[in-house]
Formats: structure tokens, sequence, C-alpha cells
């Protein structure tokens, strides 16, 4: 797949909203939409775990074009902690519970919404990244902490 598009993010937006579904972008798609210049290659979506989200999140992910196999629909419904998707129409990682933030209630109080797409905070998102000791999540960190700074100067 290609690397994530605004596109993207307004179809995941307009659809979740006909459905309900509660979300917050996070990740680098997250940070992108708080005007991070970077690239990543799939939506990285925080998902709030329970039974009603998932199944509008189903029927969402459906309308987008995603076929979903009957397991990938189990463990959506069921809030499984990390749930890859690779053959819609661009990748997705829905993420039920992200190192390094606790929940979603929590998350969704320091939430902040960019042209109606709800977005983690990015302190949240850095938090996250730090958690994950993953190499490549380290590497993006002093990078996302000087946009940080940028924001809190423009402030």
């Amino acid at each position: 797949m290609g690397a994530f598009e605004y596109r993207q993010a307004e179809e995941i937006r307009d659809a979740f909203t006909r459905y309900g579904v509660r979300y917050l972008f996070i990740g680098k798609s997250g940070a992108i939409l708080l005007g991070y210049a970077d690239t990543t290659q799939d939506v990285d979506l925080f998902v709030e775990r329970s039974a009603e989200n998932g199944a509008a999140l189903v029927a969402a992910l459906r309308e987008l074009g995603f076929g979903l196999t009957e397991t990938e629909v189990a463990a959506i419904l069921r809030g499984k902690d990390f749930v890859q998707l690779r053959h819609g129409p661009f990748d997705v990682d829905l993420v039920y519970a992200p190192d390094g933030i606790e929940t979603f209630e929590e998350a969704w109080e320091r939430h902040v919404v960019v042209e109606g797409f709800p977005v983690c905070h990015l302190d949240d998102i850095i938090r996250s990244k730090e958690a994950t000791g993953r190499r490549k999540d380290i590497e993006s960190l002093p990078r996302l902490r000087a946009f940080r700074e940028y924001l809190r100067r423009r402030a």
C-alpha cells in the first residue's frame, strides 16, 4: 500500500461518524493530522473497547471496503489489543491498548479535534511511542518532541 493520505482520514472520519464509532487517530497518522511533517504507511486508530463500538466499527469498515475475515471480525468485537487490517482500500492498525496510555477515556479527555478529526493529544502520541521501545519509534521521538516544542511556542 502507499503512504497515508488525508483522503483516507476523511473517509474514516465520515464513515465512523455515520456509525457512531468512538476512536482517536494515534501514532504517526495522528501526528500528521496535527501538522507533523512526515509520512507513514498506515492509519493508526485507538478504538474504544466495547461490544457496541466493535459492532459499529465492523459495519463502518465494511462500508469503507474492508473485506473482513471471520477471525478479524471476532478480534474487533472482543477488542483484541492490536488488529492489523491489510486487505482493504488502505492499511489500518486498530489499537485497543496502546503502550503508555492507561485508558481510552483518559485519552479522550485530552484529545484534540482538527478539521473534524478526533486526534490523540501529541503528549499521548509521544508517550505511546516512548513506551513501545521499538527502534523506529525511539528514532522518531526527537523530531516529535521538537514538533511539540514548536507548537507550544506558537500557542
